[in-house]
């Protein structure tokens, strides 16, 4: 049996595993909005310390180095683009209607943007795309767990005789391709890129029915 002390200890640490639970998220947060604008390499300890009113030195315990940082940054960057486009289009029948609502998930999600800079690979890809290691790594992954997911329901599209057989890793390229560009459009104001971005959609799925 527990004595009052342990339980005490007990409670302390559960309180202190809270509180690292809640500033890990608040860093993190900030970090995303930072990032999206200036790209993973703005982020800094003292820069986060400073626009959050905490120490740097709590910041650096969280997260030890620049790149645990970074990487934490890149999933929690992933967490809410899921939260934001992914999981909603799962309400929607696979294959087409998916499609559809997942492209326009993405396009609410760079109109209204998620983040203060667009979307947040946009704005590191670039970046890090011929810089090796853990952070574009981790990048690279999240892309191309995007562009399957959109290959995914294009076979199964395919598969329940929606569209015709198309290759679905192509269609999912062109797809990925045209949102990417409707995000940097929109970072230089032209708003008419939606438009054409959708028109672009229905055309290769009614070309493909």
């Amino acid at each position: 049996m527990a004595t009052s002390g342990q339980r005490t200890a007990d409670e302390s640490a559960d309180r202190r595993l809270l509180r690292g639970v809640r500033s890990r998220r608040a860093v993190t947060r900030r970090a995303v909005e930072i990032a999206s604008l200036d790209g993973l390499d703005g982020l800094s300890f003292g820069r986060l310390a400073e626009d959050l009113g905490i120490s740097k030195a709590g910041i650096q315990t969280l997260f030890r180095t620049k790149e645990r940082l970074q990487l934490a940054t890149v999933e929690a960057a992933q967490e809410a683009f899921v939260d934001a486009v992914v999981r909603p289009a799962r309400d929607s029948p696979a294959g087409v209607a998916r499609i559809r609502a997942l492209v326009d998930g993405w396009i609410d999600y760079a109109v209204r943007p998620l983040f203060p800079g667009g979307c947040f690979w946009g704005a590191n890809l670039p970046i890090f795309d011929s810089r090796p290691g853990p952070v574009r790594d981790a990048l690279l992954r999240q892309q191309r767990a995007w562009v399957a997911i959109l290959a995914t329901q294009f076979r199964l599209a395919v598969a329940a005789g929606e569209i015709a057989d198309i290759d679905p890793e192509v269609a999912a390229f062109q797809v990925g391709a045209v949102l990417n560009a409707v995000n940097l459009a929109l970072r230089l104001g032209d708003d008419d890129s939606v438009t054409m971005a959708q028109q672009v959609v229905d055309g290769l799925l009614d070309a493909a029915a």
